[in-house]
Formats: C-alpha cells, structure tokens, sequence
C-alpha cells in the first residue's frame, strides 16, 4: 500500500478520500455512497469527519453461487468477501490526469439476473478502457436477490433500484472531484445491469442524474406481464424473522426461484423491478412515462447474435436435446434462435424505436464475433471482453475459445473507442461495421 502521504488525495462533499495509483490509473475503491438496514430503502451518508481509505474492492452482496455459471467464468469472487453492507462504488480515473481537465463519466451496473454478481469483479475491471480512452469510471455494486428484488409482507421491492439511484446521486455530488463531467454521465449496464437501467429511464429523476444509457443484453423480453410469477414467489418466501442470518435469507431464496420455475421463460429470470411500487410507475403507465423522458437521454442498445447460446450450452436439459440423433443439433438451434429473439434482439428493437418516436436519440448494435473454438459462439457475455477485463482475467473463462488475444484486443479497441466517443459526444456514425464483429446502425 501507498503511504498515505503520497496516495492520490480526493476531496470532495462526501469527505477526504484516499485512493491509490496502479500503473496508468488511479483508483479508489470500495467507498460507500450509502447505508442501508436489511430490508430497509438506502439513506445517504453525511460527509466523513475522517479520511476514507478508498483501497479494498467493494464486497459482494452475499449471494447463491451458481455451479453452472461458475464452469463458465471461473473462480470470480477470489478477491472479494460478501456483506450486507454492499453499497459501495469503486472509482477509477486515467493516472496522467491534467488538472482542470472534464472527462465523460461512466457508470457501470453489472448483470448477473439480479441475484449474482458484483462490480468490483476482475472481468470487470476497466484500467485498459480508462487508460486508453480518457474517461472516468465508476462501479457500482448494490443490492440482489431477496436482499434487493422481491419484498414480501413488510418488505418493500425495488430496493436495489433505489440503490443504484443512491449511487447516481453520490456521483452526481462527488465525481467532479476526480475530473468527471457530472453533467456527462453515461449508464453502461449489461444483462439485468442493462434492464435496471432501461427501468431507472422511467424515473422522472432520470434526466438530472444521466445523460446517456449503453444497454447490453437487457432481457427486456422478461420485464412486463409477471403478477402471478411474483404472487407465487411472495407466498413461497413467506415472513423473513428479523433475526434472520444471512444465510437463512439466501435458504429463502433457494426456495423462491423454486416457487417460479414454472412461469415460462419469465421464470429464467424470476427476480428484478416491480412497476407500480417506488421508484417506478404502474405498468399501464410507462410509455407516457418514458414519452417524458426519452428526449433528454441517448440511447445505444444491443445484444450479441446468439445471446441464450450461452445457457443452452451450461443448461443439462440442453445439452440432453443437443444429444438427441438427427434432429437434436437443429432443434437446439430453433430455440437459441428463438429465445434469442424473444427475450433480447425483437426487445431491443422495439426499445429504440419507441425512444425515436418518444423524441430521443437511438442506436442499436448488433454483436456477431464467434471465437474460434469456442462452444459458446456469438453468445451473452462474449461482447464483455472487448470493453472491460484483461487477457489474464478472461484467461480462465471457455468463452474466448482458442481467439488470439492480440486481435481481438484490436477488435475491443475499435469499440472502446466507438463506446467512449458516444460517451462524450451522444452521436455516432449512422452505420458503422467491424466485419466478423459488429454492426451499428441509427434507428
């Protein structure tokens, strides 16, 4: 560790923070943006009459782990410990920042379905996309599972939302002290990252805490319609005693995704934001909603072209009908296809042209890179390495196959850049290709 003298100083509304230099960025990690009871919605904090030492990752809201995504991605959690107390955001800026200088924010909201996941993980982290790039971000982490996503009796839902709108509004008091454009802040979420933003849109907040949304992979397909899968969640989850551990919660937990399995394919995603109950509005009531303010935010949506490749490959069931002779390949095939479409690629069309005819500005991208040996193709999760991770940090994962890390890295330049440029500006090219890659086009 730095001694204190020399570590890079902050000081800001929120009190003194200490971070630290690593090679071409400067971090400060793990600061908390606000403090919440379990089960309670989140308060911001007064200034810190002592220095905030802002050099441990931010904890992990204690989660289920999940055998099936850990064969995919690895031992993610090493460097992390879990904790309740999980509202913490992490910080990183380019080392060689020139004093007075304004750089694009980017605030990144991790997926993980609502219930897994954290934003200080290792395939996260964003040191190259800083370094190179100019712009400062900031990681969020906040609250999942029945800890943020459910309420039940007495428990109120969308707690994880209220969260990441503590966040925003830290970032929103706090981030020109570390040379970011508070009035330049640009959401980048991916999976059910990039759904909870596409709900934070309907807050009419949204315009006075950020600018722009990059939106990858939301499962908008899942969001609407999902009363009696919530009613029999509420009812399998019960009262949680106030006494409860941690791990009797997650027991809980275990039991509610039980309790939806039987909802279709909403029931691949049986937690996340509930409309009517704050900070959102009644389902009846998002286009007028989102009519008011889609013409202060940009918009750049998009999926990978194989999106449930992904879940077809860990999922046993699919890997059962990928056996099947003659027609098996094929018909797992059909449903990737299918699902693809239906819970991410059709959504996320409509997204864009209900923002275009809301007023608002809109991009769609299509993901289509496949790399060489690998069972996942183009499939949720590939696009990931090309913006934030490094080679070592995906080097555990299957998903890359046999890439050359050199080009692909070449690849994940060109859109770090495209990205950081939408980040500053809001206008990209009209049509914009990287054969074997990407495609982009206005909507």
């Amino acid at each position: 560790m730095q001694p204190a003298s020399t570590a890079p100083h902050f000081h800001t509304p929120a009190g003194l923070i200490i971070g630290r230099v690593d090679g071409p960025v400067v971090r400060a990690t793990g600061i908390r943006y606000a403090l919440a009871a379990r089960f309670c919605p989140p308060e911001s904090q007064p200034p810190a009459t002592v220095p905030i030492y802002a050099t441990a990752p931010a904890p992990a809201c204690p989660q289920l782990a999940d055998p099936r995504v850990d064969q995919v991605l690895g031992e993610l959690f090493a460097a992390l410990r879990f904790d309740e107390d999980c509202l913490r955001l992490s910080i990183t800026r380019p080392a060689d920042y020139r004093a007075g200088e304004t750089l694009p924010v980017i605030v990144w909201v991790h997926g993980g379905s609502y219930v897994s996941g954290a934003g200080d993980l290792a395939i996260y982290d964003p040191a190259v996309w800083v370094a190179e790039q100019r712009v400062v971000f900031v990681a969020v982490t906040y609250r999942l599972g029945l800890f943020g996503f459910l309420g039940s009796g007495s428990t109120p839902p969308n707690l994880g939302l209220l969260d990441l709108l503590e966040a925003l509004r830290w970032v929103q008091r706090n981030i020109a002290a570390f040379g970011g454009d508070p009035a330049l802040v640009t959401m980048f979420g991916h999976s059910s990252g990039a759904d909870a933003i596409a709900q934070l849109m309907l807050v009419p907040e949204a315009p006075g805490l950020f600018r722009r949304v990059m939106l990858h992979s939301a499962p908008l397909g899942l969001t609407r319609g999902r009363q009696r899968m919530l009613r029999a969640m509420s009812q399998a989850v019960g009262e949680i005693p106030t006494t409860a551990s941690t791990d009797e919660v997650l027991a809980r937990e275990s039991a509610v995704v039980k309790a939806a399995r039987w909802q279709g394919l909403k029931s691949g995603m049986p937690f996340g934001p509930q409309y009517g109950a704050a900070p959102l509005p009644p389902e009846t009531e998002i286009e007028a909603s989102w009519a008011a303010v889609a013409p202060h935010i940009d918009v750049l949506i998009g999926a990978t072209a194989e999106e449930t490749r992904f879940f077809a490959v860990i999922d046993p069931t699919f890997n059962w009908l990928q056996r099947l002779p003659l027609a098996g390949g094929r018909l797992v095939r059909l449903l990737t296809e299918a699902t693809s479409r239906r819970i991410y690629l059709d959504p996320a069309r409509a997204f864009a042209e209900q923002q275009v005819r809301a007023g608002g500005r809109a991009y769609r991208f299509l993901l289509t890179y496949q790399p060489p040996g690998s069972p996942f193709g183009a499939a949720h999760v590939v696009d990931l390495p090309l913006l934030l991770g490094t080679q070592a940090s995906w080097a555990a994962t299957p998903l890359l196959g046999q890439a050359n890390w050199e080009e692909f890295d070449a690849a994940g330049r060109q859109l770090r850049q495209l990205w950081a440029d939408f980040a500053r500006t809001g206008i990209m090219p009209a049509k914009i290709t990287i054969p074997g890659v990407l495609e982009v086009a206005q909507t």
